[in-house]
């Protein structure tokens, strides 16, 4: 097998040493997998390491190192990503072989909630690691793409010294700030959108499908309004940000009989009226505080509340 080494920085020019710098990945899920082989591809040299010993194997006719453990594994590199089920599963790994990290630069592409990110910051923090949170907002097979988008947060001057090499995994790799938990936020937000925009097809899908017509059919219609909801989000993020809901072109009141008419309509089709009702019940909250003749912005108001 390879040894494993960190190597000595500044044996070729700087960009060089970042472009090509060695790296390590801990976690050789689907993911990890990727993104290891991603790494291999843009010509980083490569260990890897998971605690199903034989999924590191897999990896070494491709260039890769597979380390005995997982001190061996931090060690050879000074650029450290993890990428595991859970946070707990990260605190399970590292805590063991934390002063083999100390000095190096983690960065955890494990998915994770805001708090469990600031949590895991100054874990590291503590420990003398440089830490940099990311969140993953493609499928495994982008990863490498230059369309791919990683988010970061954390320790700007890690990101800045490594994002050639972390452009590896991802060509858009954008970094939120110096709040670890940042990343996760506005991933946990576009998610948000994502799985309700999908849940919400689906819904609809089931009530025209009720009648006969078929998802397909439907498609084309389900789109264009797709893309409306994506012209509205501009209207709503700066009625949002400026606290002001004009009713001028719609308001709640008006838009309250169409939320029913979906939830009356779904209802006489046995089709599940939990996903309408919701909205319906965010609609008549706001109407009672007031917002009766404001747009359907004014809802935020009472999203916040129930925070």
């Amino acid at each position: 097998m390879t040894s494993i080494d960190v190597g000595t920085p500044g044996a070729g020019s700087a960009d060089e040493d970042i472009r090509r710098a060695a790296v390590t990945v801990i976690g050789l899920g689907s993911m990890g997998r990727a993104l290891a082989q991603a790494f291999l591809a843009a010509g980083h040299p490569t260990t890897v390491w998971n605690r199903t010993r034989g999924r590191a194997d897999e990896l070494v006719p491709g260039g890769a190192v597979a380390a005995p453990d997982a001190k061996a594994a931090v060690s050879a590199s000074r650029l450290v990503v993890v990428c595991v089920v859970d946070s707990d599963a990260v605190r399970a790994v590292l805590d063991p072989v934390r002063d083999a990290l100390r000095g190096r630069v983690l960065v955890n592409l494990t998915s994770t909630t805001p708090e469990q990110a600031r949590l895991a910051a100054a874990w590291a923090a503590e420990r003398g690691i440089e830490y940099l949170d990311g969140a993953i907002m493609v499928p495994t097979p982008m990863i490498g793409d230059t369309d791919a988008l990683v988010l970061y947060s954390g320790s700007r001057q890690a990101f800045d010294r490594y994002k050639a090499s972390l452009a590896a995994i991802a060509g858009d790799g954008s970094y939120l700030g110096g709040d670890a938990g940042l990343a996760s936020v506005y991933d946990v937000g576009m998610l948000d959108i994502f799985f309700t925009c999908m849940t919400g097809f689906l819904h609809a899908a089931a009530l025209v499908g009720a009648d006969g017509i078929s998802a397909s059919t439907f498609l084309p219609y389900a789109q264009r309004m797709s893309a409306l909801v994506q012209q509205t989000m501009v209207e709503l993020a700066a009625d949002v940000d400026q606290g002001r809901y004009p009713g001028d072109q719609d308001n709640l009141e008006m838009e309250l009989a169409a939320v029913e008419h979906i939830v009356e309509a779904s209802a006489a089709r046995g089709i599940a009226t939990a996903l309408p009702r919701l909205v319906q019940t965010a609609v008549r909250d706001a109407i009672a505080r007031g917002h009766g003749r404001d747009g359907f912005s004014s809802v935020v108001e009472v999203l916040r509340a129930r925070c």
